[in-house]
């Protein structure tokens, strides 16, 4: 695991395993189903990673062999917020993860021409004071839809909020860290550019496609 592109918010996470994956998971050649599993895999060792301080409480359990063994149990609920529609993708596989989790959907659609998105879909608490979010979206490209989304959150009173993604682009770090400096940003590859659709390149094409199927 490593800070990543000279900015503080934003760790890389770096392991063989991971970038085996994520190498499958641009593959072209990749079907549905594994891509599916891929993005979940890739979710769970970025989960892992982003919640090292998870809080927890001091518990005792009777083993097989001992009574009253000392253990921890998580304490801490998190509010789990995809972006959708790709963000889904990653939802099961953070509750497999994390004990206590809510789910809040966004959804936002962009404008194929300026790149703008606009809000269709919103569930998030009104209040969200003391607690910690995590907004996730397989692909980090211009930044604004993730920037958009943690306008929402953070205006909303989250004392912490986080990003996974899988794959961002140099630009779309930029912009998002220009925006929300403080929000931490988790991501398994870097890479260097947008196409003119805002597509990133090398990237893996359309995520919510891969992952669903092109809408209607």
């Amino acid at each position: 695991m490593t800070g990543g592109e000279g900015v503080p918010s934003l760790t890389v996470v770096e392991h063989p395993i991971l970038a085996h994956r994520v190498a499958a998971l641009r593959d072209r050649r990749t079907d549905r189903d594994s891509f599916r599993r891929l993005v979940a895999e890739i979710t769970r060792f970025l989960t892992y990673e982003a919640l090292r301080d998870l809080g927890t409480v001091e518990v005792t359990v009777d083993t097989p062999v001992a009574e009253g063994a000392p253990a921890r149990r998580v304490s801490e609920e998190i509010l789990v917020v995809p972006v959708l529609r790709a963000g889904l993708g990653m939802v099961q596989a953070i509750q497999e993860v994390v004990p206590l989790t809510e789910v809040a959907h966004v959804g936002l659609r962009r404008d194929e021409v300026t790149l703008q998105s606009e809000v269709y879909l919103n569930r998030l608490p009104a209040d969200l004071r003391g607690r910690r979010v995590i907004v996730c979206d397989p692909m980090l490209a211009t930044g604004g839809s993730l920037v958009q989304v943690c306008d929402m959150v953070t205006g909303r009173g989250a004392r912490e909020v986080m990003v996974l993604c899988i794959i961002a682009s140099r630009y779309g770090i930029e912009a998002f860290v220009a925006a929300h400096a403080a929000v931490r940003l988790f991501c398994a590859a870097v890479d260097p550019e947008l196409d003119g659709a805002g597509y990133i390149v090398p990237g893996l094409g359309d995520a919510g496609d891969r992952l669903f199927g092109p809408p209607d």
